[in-house]
């Protein structure tokens, strides 16, 4: 589950990014598996086929995280020319097990895609992505009701 205005943002750095693939990350509370601050970081290679993070932004990014009690809860980056599914190099790349690893293909000018996976020891699992409006109303399904016996 997230929020409209993060993947918004996620899509609007996408497309500001173009034709480079853009990347970054959302913060959550430690524990919570639930993405709250939106943290774009800048493609180290430029390139419209290949992100890397700067290694420099993502330390103190990292730091940052750690002294707010966060987690990277989302892992995002763009594809500009192909769907949106992880390439070898981004499995490779792919070091946070608990992390939703989001991509969003802008290779469509008026339409993005977007999906969603957990890439855990090379194995990709995509993921359904449920958009709210707003984690205090979002209803999380019916194993949340007490069942009374």
């Amino acid at each position: 589950m997230i929020r409209r205005d993060l993947v918004d943002a996620m899509v609007a750095h996408a497309r500001r990014d173009h034709p480079d693939e853009a990347c970054g990350q959302i913060a959550g509370p430690e524990g919570s598996d639930r993405p709250e601050r939106f943290v774009p970081m800048l493609n180290a290679e430029r390139s419209p086929t290949f992100y890397r993070f700067d290694a420099t932004e993502q330390l103190k990014v990292h730091r940052e995280m750690e002294r707010n009690d966060e987690v990277p809860v989302v892992v995002y980056h763009s594809h500009t020319a192909t769907e949106p599914y992880p390439s070898r190099t981004d499995i490779s790349y792919a070091q946070e097990p608990d992390a939703h690893y989001v991509l969003i293909s802008t290779r469509d000018p008026e339409e993005h895609e977007l999906r969603s996976y957990r890439i855990v020891d090379g194995v990709v699992t995509e993921e359904p992505v449920q958009v709210v409006e707003s984690y205090m109303f979002a209803h999380t399904g019916v194993d949340d009701t007490p069942d009374g016996s």
